[in-house]
Order: C-alpha cells, then structure tokens, then sequence
C-alpha cells in the first residue's frame, strides 16, 4: 500500500514537470523594402542565385519589392 501511494504521488508530481525547459522568442530581423531599384543597378549572380547590386548594396527581389541583403 505504501509503495502504491508512493507511485502515485511520483506520477502526480511528474505530470506537471513539461520537457519545454526554456522558451526563446526572437524578434524579426529590421528588413529596408525597395520598391523601385535604382536606375544603374547591376544584375550578378552569386551561388546560382540572381542579386541586384547597386552603390555597394545587393538587393534580392521578393513579392513585395526588393530587399537589402548581406552575402
């Protein structure tokens, strides 16, 4: 009987333990939209992937206009 109670109190106190320990939350990264390139912008490729480049910046295109990105 002891050793019942004792179990049961083991689970009861295991059930409210949660694996979860820590629970980090990252703010989204500032992102700049263009949503008009440059006049003279240049169009390179890196990694297979197509970058506009411009004053020393490289824009990728998205669905909402251009984004300055660091390669």
């Amino acid at each position: 009987m002891r050793n019942l109670v004792i179990l049961l109190g083991l689970i009861f106190f295991l059930s409210f333990n949660s694996c979860a320990r820590r629970v980090v939350v990252r703010q989204p990264a500032n992102v700049t939209v263009v949503k008009k390139l440059p006049r003279n912008y240049k169009v390179v490729r890196i990694n297979g992937k197509r970058y506009y480049t411009w004053n020393g910046k490289r824009y990728r295109k998205t669905r909402n206009g251009y984004v300055i990105v660091n390669i």
